[in-house]
């Protein structure tokens, strides 16, 4: 457990409120775009919130991906070690450490602004990311996570607040009408739970719906001998047919319907089965079977040649 760190100078830090965040929106002729899904968080309890949730503390080096104005930077800054902030909006990524030096002169050396599109972000500087934790807009939420976990493996932990139905999806488990291609996709990563809601009107401009906070903590992907990319693979097309039975759905990625069957059945699975029944590890084991049966396919025709 990551150990809360004090305030250099608790005087010398305010948070965000609504007033200055329209002010500052002014100041910088910020007009919140629906291309960035912009929405600004105006609540000092909503960031200190996350913050708490994410558990983050001394010896940390968070990636907050859409800082916006600042609102939660100004909240992980006394607890962390240093804050890497991605953001893709220029003008936005230009004017958060002036922000930053007015509210919190005396952290403004724990933060790094970097100006990028975060589903491009490959390498980030200094020290690497022990955590990420954001405010994430709806429509990039899903690739964001999947990718800084991917991209970056010393994220230990991760909580970010996304659309509540996005989050919902995220955190659903097997049989739930919610679980789908995200929820696998992240529990391929770690341990995925709902960690809260968050009503709309903490937010401006108001959204349309309420969010949700997702927290997931990283482990070892299931054992397998399959990679990631082929595990991915088959959840892509399981759920691109979810009211096929797999033995259909996963005919065209398995080569035919006999080749998915075989690999189900070797996997203990039951072909009549659904996408949606089948956990992160189901998933990996047919992923596997299938390998392994193009591999002594292969072999087999090497040897009758």
């Amino acid at each position: 457990m990551a150990r809360v760190r004090a305030v250099p100078d608790p005087t010398d830090h305010t948070l965000l409120g609504a007033g200055e965040i329209r002010e500052l929106a002014a100041r910088h002729g910020i007009r919140p775009t629906k291309q960035w899904g912009q929405n600004f968080v105006v609540d000092g309890n909503t960031v200190r919130r996350i913050v708490r949730v994410a558990g983050v503390g001394e010896g940390d080096t968070v990636v907050e991906v859409g800082p916006g104005l600042g609102s939660l930077t100004l909240a992980l800054l006394p607890v962390v070690d240093r804050v890497v902030a991605v953001e893709v909006d220029p003008t936005l990524a230009a004017a958060l450490p002036a922000t930053v030096a007015t509210h919190a002169p005396g952290l403004a050396d724990r933060l790094e602004v970097v100006h990028a599109d975060a589903l491009k972000v490959a390498e980030l500087p200094g020290p690497a990311p022990t955590a990420l934790v954001a405010n994430l807009p709806y429509n990039v939420s899903v690739p964001v996570v999947l990718r800084f976990l991917e991209a970056f493996p010393s994220i230990a932990r991760v909580l970010v607040m996304v659309q509540l139905e996005v989050a919902e999806r995220l955190a659903a488990g097997p049989g739930s009408k919610t679980y789908g291609v995200p929820s696998v996709k992240a529990a391929w990563y770690g341990d995925v739970r709902l960690a809260g809601q968050v009503p709309r009107s903490v937010f401006w401009p108001v959204p349309n719906v309420d969010s949700g906070l997702v927290a997931l903590t990283r482990r070892e992907p299931p054992a397998t001998s399959a990679s990631r990319e082929d595990v991915f693979a088959c959840v892509d097309a399981a759920f691109a047919q979810r009211r096929k039975t797999l033995r259909a759905a996963l005919a065209s990625w398995a080569g035919s319907a006999a080749a998915a069957e075989a690999a189900l059945v070797a996997a203990g699975v039951d072909p009549r089965t659904r996408g949606e029944q089948l956990d992160v590890a189901a998933f990996a084991a047919v992923a596997a079977a299938r390998t392994a049966g193009r591999a002594a396919l292969r072999t087999a025709r090497d040897e009758g040649s």
